[in-house]
């Protein structure tokens, strides 16, 4: 069954709503309402890209564009307004590659035969799609110039995967030119294998940075990633990120970041850090995916933050519609750490989250406590159709309590329809929903929590949370 098929399948069970398109759209429509009706924020037309954004406005913060909701595609699918674009830059650029296959380069796919260099021969400078037969290419780290198109046969028929003498550094497969960016590139139709089993018993996968992924677009602008299985990577699954991360403190982004990006029916299983991660890049698009049972390698044992998706320092205007995720530390966790910008402008469409520990952790580390400094960054989420399903204690991150929802120094919070079911612990007091640290301006619709006992507790709300507003269906 087509990812995004199971995971439209588990929805419905919860949501019958979410059967039809045109239900889904009224619903992120009304989620957009309860957004522009929070508390003390007002919501303004951006003076930047009136048809297409607005800003959210404090009276003690700058402005915050926010991006306006999906809307239903030629192909009944939700996507947001520079989608088309996207298609039209892509289609174009295809037209003008020409046409190869690996085999003419030299490329074996034996699982024991070194491709590297065919691969290479193929890529070149570009403005070409290299067709990849089945079978299996063992190469080192390959680097995709612009306007480059690799197609598989299907994820259980070209399978990529790394030298067995491969450093610990390598990734499967990455854009050539970090620094002065790539543009116009697709992969497509198959599984990428990071084969952590080169390593032998190290208990670390990772070397650092954007390094050690299954695949990684650094300052790439107009990219589609599609029907990809991502496999047992050092670090991420995959990587949609900036030339290099930049601490340089709240309200500070990196340059060259990535944008117009879209990441379609990813799997991605065994990953050391995160299953899809993005950061400091915007207009991101991330749909029908399942990521799950990450082994968290690339952190000492006891401590991974390893999430199925995690949108990070600096990521703005991300959409994540359709996903599934299972047997993570995080669901979804949209962050930062202290010293960079909180991701910002993200919305949720239907999400599905199963034995996760945090099904949905929303925080900005070192910000969110008494004697930390406020976030500037940490704004705007977005959540409608959202399905936790008994999160679970993780030897992954053995000191973290289950929660179905976790919000922490965010404003400008919405979740609309959400569905939080537990196992209730005797040992345990469960927390379903916590509102803490610093949080406010967030809003709950359309919530139903179950399985939780007397002492438990399904809704917590911190010392001081103010300005939370949650609303009883009638």
């Amino acid at each position: 069954m087509h990812l995004g098929e199971k995971t439209k399948e588990l929805l419905t069970n919860y949501f019958p709503a979410y059967q039809t398109r045109t239900k889904q759209l009224q619903a992120v429509k009304e989620t957009e309402a309860y957004f522009q009706e929070l508390q003390q924020n007002k919501l303004v037309e951006s003076p930047l890209k009136k048809s297409v954004s607005y800003s959210f406005v404090t009276k003690k913060n700058a402005p915050f564009k926010a991006d306006p909701p999906v809307a239903i595609g030629e192909s009944r699918f939700l996507v947001p307004w520079w989608f088309q674009i996207l298609k039209e830059e892509i289609k174009q650029q295809i037209l003008k590659q020409k046409v190869y296959s690996i085999e003419e380069f030299g490329g074996v796919g034996d699982g024991v035969t070194d491709s590297t260099k065919a691969f290479r021969r193929a890529l070149k400078k570009g403005n070409r799609k290299i067709i990849i037969p089945p079978g299996t290419y063992l190469t080192r780290e390959l680097r995709m110039p612009s306007n480059t198109t690799l197609v598989g046969s299907g994820v259980d028929q070209t399978t990529i995967k790394l030298h067995p003498n491969a450093p610990i550094g390598e990734r499967v497969v990455r854009n050539k030119n970090r620094l002065r960016g790539n543009h116009h590139l697709v992969i497509k139709n198959m599984t990428l294998d990071w084969n952590v089993e080169r390593l032998g018993n190290s208990k670390t996968t990772a070397k650092g940075g954007t390094t050690s992924s299954c695949l990684t677009f650094a300052h790439v602008t107009y990219g589609v990633i599609k029907n990809i299985k991502a496999l047992n990577a050092g670090l991420h699954g995959v990587d949609l990120t900036a030339a290099y991360y930049s601490y340089r403190g709240d309200g500070t982004r990196s340059r060259l970041g990535s944008k117009f990006i879209w990441a379609d029916e990813i799997e991605a299983v065994g990953f050391g850090d995160d299953g899809i991660t993005t950061h400091h890049s915007d207009y991101l698009l991330i749909s029908n995916s399942y990521l799950h049972h990450p082994s968290g390698r690339a952190h000492q044992k006891g401590f991974s933050n390893s999430n199925g998706i995690e949108i990070d320092d600096g990521s703005s205007h991300v959409i994540l519609v359709n996903n599934r995720t299972e047997a993570c530390f995080g669901g979804i966790e949209i962050k930062a750490h202290e010293e960079s910008s909180a991701a910002s402008d993200v919305q949720i469409i239907g999400h599905y989250s199963s034995l996760d520990n945090r099904s949905y952790n929303f925080r900005h580390i070192g910000h969110h406590q008494g004697d930390d400094r406020p976030s500037k960054t940490a704004k705007g989420i977005r959540g409608t159709f959202l399905v936790s399903i008994n999160p679970q204690p993780t030897p992954l991150y053995e000191e973290s309590s289950p929660r179905n929802l976790v919000v922490s120094a965010y404003q400008g919070v919405v979740i609309n329809y959400f569905v939080g079911m537990t196992q209730s612990s005797a040992l345990e007091k469960r927390v379903g929903i916590a509102i803490q640290f610093r949080a406010r301006e967030v809003l709950i619709a359309h919530h139903v929590l179950s399985g939780y006992q007397e002492k438990d507790t399904p809704l917590y709300l911190g010392k001081g949370i103010q300005s939370v507003t949650i609303k009883k269906d009638n």
